[in-house]
């Protein structure tokens, strides 16, 4: 396999492209490597995904000596991080 192997430790990223009909994206992890994903990789099981989304994931031997992201999940955004603010 190509390339520097991605240790199995959790990355960060964002998830760059996704087509809900063929079930197939990409993300990019915060070091700018690329990992391709199929639907079934997403940890919720909900089979779907917005691009731009922030997720963490683990990078694993795929087909054709690519490694492939497994296991996404989107980062849930701090608790007061919303940008909504109370009227007063």
């Amino acid at each position: 396999m190509g390339g520097p192997v991605p240790s199995a430790r959790p990355r960060r990223g964002r998830v760059t492209s996704f087509d809900p009909t063929r079930g197939l994206g990409t993300v990019t992890a915060d070091d700018g490597t690329e990992f391709g994903f199929h639907a079934t990789a997403i940890a919720d099981g909900s089979r779907a995904i917005a691009e731009q989304t922030e997720v963490v994931f683990t990078a694993i031997p795929g087909h054709r000596g690519r490694y492939e992201a497994r296991w996404l999940a989107p980062v849930a955004a701090p608790a007061g991080s919303s940008s909504h603010q109370p009227s007063t």
